[in-house]
């Protein structure tokens, strides 16, 4: 038994002799109104029968049981992340064969893409791909996908997303949605019906991961 421990134990004992309005309570001496007795260095009085498992924090902090960790299932869960995957039409974001973003495209940029990555720091966009349908030259086809994607990766940029976070590619006429093959009609912006029908593949993809 330590030194200290050995005369806590012998001043308890002399002071409930001597009568004085204390009491053991809980393994320490206390007085009349349960307050625990300290001596003159601030020290919590043992009682004789003390033990390390009736320690509180007051006296014997680094003796303490400390509180028992939550459980798994006790921690509340976070905010679900958002989709993996957003595509969004061009015609959503830019009039026919421009690669401009309008107002009302930038709004759903806004809330489908920026307020998330905003909110949701563990994501991050990994490629932004626009795609152009097959009307008009292969190589006008390519430049303009990849001003559409130039230019929403700059909106994100604008807007406050770290420009590391961000890639941008054109892909032109690649990985068409539709064929259209069965319209009439020349392959040109004044065949109604053809660029009606080849909409799905005028479009805008931003694909979004996890950190790792």
């Amino acid at each position: 038994m330590k030194k200290t421990s050995i005369l806590s134990s012998i001043a308890a004992a002399l002071l409930m002799s001597a009568g004085a309005a204390m009491a053991a309570n809980n393994g320490y001496l206390t007085e009349t109104d349960g307050s625990i007795v300290h001596n003159s260095y601030k020290q919590c009085w043992h009682a004789g029968y003390w033990t390390p498992s009736m320690a509180v924090a007051e006296c014997d902090g680094g003796v303490a049981a400390p509180a028992p960790a939550k459980k798994v299932e006790d921690v509340p869960a976070g905010p679900a992340a958002p989709a993996m995957k957003v595509t969004l039409q061009a015609e959503t974001l830019f009039d026919f064969d421009k690669a401009v973003i309008r107002e009302d495209g930038k709004a759903v940029l806004d809330s489908l893409v920026v307020n998330k990555m905003k909110d949701h720091p563990e994501l991050e966009v990994v490629m932004i791909t626009g795609y152009a349908d097959r009307i008009g030259s292969e190589k006008y086809n390519q430049k303009l996908s990849e001003k559409r994607a130039d230019a929403v990766k700059n909106y994100l940029i604008a807007q406050g997303i770290a420009a590391n976070r961000l890639e941008a590619a054109g892909k032109g006429e690649a990985d068409p949605k539709v064929p259209c093959d069965d319209v009439k009609g020349k392959a040109t912006g004044k065949n109604k019906a053809l660029v009606e029908c080849l909409q799905p593949n005028r479009r805008v993809d931003i694909r979004v991961k996890v950190q790792n």
